[in-house]
């Protein structure tokens, strides 16, 4: 639903009698309101939120409650410009200016909720702490 579905509704149908003829319901209301955005949260694949150099990582950004359309923007600490506008973030062959905090800020329009920051970590191969199983 959006708020340009409020509005009054009836229907209209055949009723099958001797003699056939259509009826109609009464009218109704239907009021659509605005959800207020809340329980904006990251999550990441590898789910480690840690990848060697060279690696992909996903972001996603999910939204629990809020009228839609909404809008998304992307964003690593330290950097102004938003890295990406939807609701999934790629980060395809990581390198060490990639290990940073991510945030995901969320908007319908009349108001704006933002995620906790997530941190991701990018290990060089030789890292001890890379282990064998990235």
């Amino acid at each position: 639903l959006r708020l340009c579905h409020s509005g009054r509704y009836s229907c209209r149908g055949r009723v099958s009698t001797e003699v056939s003829q259509w009826s109609v319901s009464k009218r109704v209301t239907v009021t659509v309101r605005r959800v207020p955005l809340s329980g904006v949260s990251l999550s990441v694949q590898p789910p480690r939120r840690q990848a060697a150099l060279g690696d992909s990582l996903v972001l996603s950004c999910e939204v629990a409650m809020g009228t839609a359309p909404l809008s998304f923007s992307w964003h690593r600490k330290g950097s102004g410009a938003p890295l990406g506008s939807s609701p999934r973030l790629e980060l395809h062959h990581v390198g060490d200016n990639d290990s940073s905090q991510y945030r995901c800020r969320v908007s319908d329009g009349h108001s704006v909720a933002e995620s906790d920051p997530l941190n991701v970590t990018v290990l060089d191969e030789r890292d001890p702490r890379a282990g064998g199983d990235l």
